[in-house]
């Protein structure tokens, strides 16, 4: 895996994520994209607008960015999430891995992960 810099539709998407901004967050992603969020699957525009307005504008999340990495065409952004959905048994800084894969500059694959360390 490659140390990289956000860039294109995934800097476009955490931008429109931090700015609250449903329709703009709903650009980023291509028309049969989907999304795996905490083990729940989210396919095609219509489910993945529906998750976006409840669970990213609805509870205010904002993301810090604190590592993008390339791997085969793919990227992984780990970042740090705040707002107001439920924090109950988080840790206080909650940092989740982001792994992308974008086609023709649109998001065709998202899924979000709460990655624990293996312990050896």
């Amino acid at each position: 895996m490659q140390p990289s810099e956000l860039s294109g539709v995934i800097a476009d998407h955490f931008a429109a994520v931090n700015g609250q901004d449903t329709d703009a967050i709903m650009a980023t992603f291509a028309p049969d994209a989907y999304v795996n969020d905490a083990r729940r699957e989210f396919s095609g525009t219509a489910a993945i607008r529906r998750w976006v307005a409840r669970e990213l504008v609805g509870d205010k999340v904002s993301v810090e960015v604190l590592e993008v990495l390339e791997h085969y065409g793919d990227t992984i952004v780990r970042g740090a999430y705040d707002g107001e959905f439920d924090k109950t048994n988080l840790p206080p800084e909650v940092i989740l891995s982001n792994y992308f894969s974008v086609r023709d500059g649109k998001i065709v694959s998202l899924i979000v992960i709460f990655n624990h360390e293996a312990g050896y």
